[in-house]
């Protein structure tokens, strides 16, 4: 009861932190809604987003989750009238590339450099979109929001009905994210507490052979995975020292992690918008694994032809 006590405590702390957010970026961005501001900002990012098929809007919540976080942009798309294949755009790239100021530093604590997990994370962000744009003609009918009604913005009148409409609209989605953020911190908590981390990261040792990189990384990975950057990031800086993680093993983590990270959380926040969140899991884990093994292996096939240079050199002399 104790451990249940305390991640409902957590669990209930988190939804406050992330209600301070999503309310009122909720509101605000639904009062613009009424104004010309949002129209505006559409026409001027139209050109550009229609590269990746999105509506110049859609720009509003990829900023917001990249500056702030995905619990912010997903207040922004609940305000916002999208297909289903809009929705699912928004979120393969949110997925790859969000709160890029907090997870971006944590790497650098770490010991990684902050301009390749911004290049990898924005390329991934846009080259998904692009590609899932391409070769997904499906999707056009309206995505369903869950709570939240997608009829668009209703008619009303004067501020005060405006103001109650954005009140609602960010309430609603708050009490849907509760509904997932809760559960989640519990299982967290316990997993903590009964030392169930050290054991995810022995039966992961497998896996980090078949990326390229060492056992001693398992920690930091399975940190990441199951926290994120954010909230694993003490736990993989407290690794990656007492590990004695090499170098080159926590640049091809991090690639990894920055491409698939808290994994569940991230996907599972992603239901309440009415998408198929099964291909969104699937695209990020297909799309990490592989891109660490080709890094792996590149970088593995460098440090050979290096060290045979060397020896080369050292016979000629």
């Amino acid at each position: 009861m104790g451990m249940l006590k305390r991640g409902l405590l957590v669990g209930l702390q988190t939804t406050w932190t992330l209600g301070k957010i999503i309310f009122p970026i909720t509101l605000i961005v639904t009062i613009l809604g009424y104004t010309p501001v949002l129209e505006w900002l559409a026409g001027l990012l139209a050109p550009v987003m229609g590269w990746i098929g999105l509506p110049g809007e859609a720009a509003i919540p990829l900023v917001l989750g990249n500056v702030l976080n995905l619990y912010a942009a997903i207040g922004a798309i609940l305000t916002l009238e999208l297909t289903v294949k809009e929705v699912f755009i928004l979120a393969v790239m949110l997925s790859f590339s969000h709160n890029l100021f907090i997870e971006s530093a944590v790497a650098t604590k770490v010991g990684i450099r902050m301009s390749v997990v911004l290049v990898v994370r924005i390329g991934l962000a846009l080259f998904s979109a692009f590609m899932i744009n391409l070769f997904w003609s499906g999707g056009q009918e309206t995505a369903q929001y869950g709570f939240v009604s997608t009829t668009g913005q209703p008619e009303v009148s004067g501020w005060l009905a405006i103001a109650w409409q954005g009140v609602t609209s960010a309430t609603l989605g708050i009490l849907q994210l509760a509904m997932i953020v809760i559960p989640l911190m519990i299982v967290v908590q316990i997993m903590k507490e009964r030392n169930w981390l050290k054991l995810v990261s022995k039966a992961m040792a497998p896996f980090t052979k078949m990326l390229g990189i060492k056992e001693n990384t398992s920690t930091t990975l399975a940190s990441g995975l199951l926290f994120g950057l954010a909230f694993g990031a003490g736990v993989m800086i407290q690794a990656a020292k007492e590990d004695g993680v090499a170098k080159k093993d926590l640049y091809l983590v991090f690639i990894f992690l920055v491409a698939c990270h808290a994994v569940i959380e991230d996907t599972l926040i992603f239901i309440p918008l009415g998408i198929p969140v099964w291909p969104l899991l699937i695209i990020r884990v297909v799309t990490a694994i592989l891109l660490t093994m080709a890094i792996a292996y590149i970088w593995n096939r460098l440090e050979k032809k290096q060290e045979l240079e060397r020896k080369e050199a050292t016979y000629e002399h």
